[in-house]
């Protein structure tokens, strides 16, 4: 997704190339200011506010924000004796992170010996996702990881016949499927439920979470684990694809204009950790 992950210009599995005559480094960082004001919850303290954030895209990463130090209440941070070195932009050291009664390990890092060429990153402070409580631009929360200003979402209907099929059994026939084009991502087919033999979705009770979409249940079809996915009530930005359902090309036949499709460079998601445990109940009202 964006610049840096999935298969992103400057992640290890693009799928473009830069139009250069010489080869580029096997990793490109990349960093810019947010221009959006961030702030940060721990223990029911804002312990970070800032309208100066600096977001770093790093291959095989969700962007990273960093705070200035002027932005950061000191107090919660205890610096640790705790130091690790980045391949790219040298020693790390780490903090804990405190307020009011609770402390928790390694929850903050620092870069204290960057490459002349890293600039924007000297005397910035980052917090790790999972180990906070909430993240905000202005007074709305933002789930899973810093907002990626290079990814975009665009749903497009169409008339092209879809036909989904496990052996000889029709799962699903539409004319009328919509297409959803992420950055980073192949194609995504969407069909509506009213097209389904739904007798043949066998629901799957764990769920996950997209920082874009939303909720995401799934569903086993025959032997196929996991076959077809919906977002039963996707966030507002992506509200066409609400219950709809799409289908894994590589678990099920799927049809298009009569072409097999088979999946394509970024179809699979790549799993990466993006926050602490939410819960359901977290997720719903945003």
């Amino acid at each position: 997704m964006g610049l840096s992950w999935q298969q992103g210009p400057l992640s290890a599995g693009a799928i473009g190339r830069f139009l250069t005559p010489d080869p580029l480094p096997e990793r490109l960082l990349f960093a810019e200011r947010l221009r959006r004001r961030m702030r940060v919850q721990f223990n029911s303290a804002w312990i970070a506010d800032s309208e100066n954030v600096i977001l770093l895209h790093e291959p095989g990463r969700y962007p990273v924000a960093y705070f200035p130090r002027e932005d950061v209440n000191e107090q919660a941070l205890v610096a640790g004796d705790k130091v690790t070195h980045h391949q790219d932009l040298g020693d790390t050291a780490w903090y804990a992170v405190h307020a009011g009664e609770r402390t928790t390990e390694r929850a903050a890092w620092e870069f204290t010996a960057l490459p002349a060429h890293v600039a924007e990153l000297q005397g910035r402070i980052a917090f790790a996702w999972r180990a906070m409580d909430a993240f905000y631009e202005e007074d709305e929360r933002i789930l899973g990881h810093a907002a990626d200003p290079y990814h975009r979402i665009d749903i497009r209907s169409t008339s092209r016949a879809l036909e989904v099929r496990l052996g000889d059994t029709v799962i699903a026939r539409s004319e009328h499927p919509v297409v959803l084009y992420e950055s980073g991502f192949a194609p995504r087919w969407y069909v509506p439920r009213a097209d389904i033999d739904e007798a043949r979705l066998r629901p799957v009770e764990s769920q996950t979470f997209c920082p874009y979409k939303g909720l995401c249940d799934y569903y086993d079809i025959g032997d196929a684990r996991r076959a077809a996915w919906s977002y039963r009530n996707a966030y507002r930005e992506v509200d066409r694809i609400s219950d709809l359902v799409s289908f894994e090309a590589d678990k099920v036949e799927v049809h298009l204009d009569g072409t097999r499709l088979h999946p394509e460079p970024g179809q699979n998601v790549v799993p990466h950790g993006i926050d602490r445990g939410l819960d359901a109940d977290e997720v719903k009202p945003h």
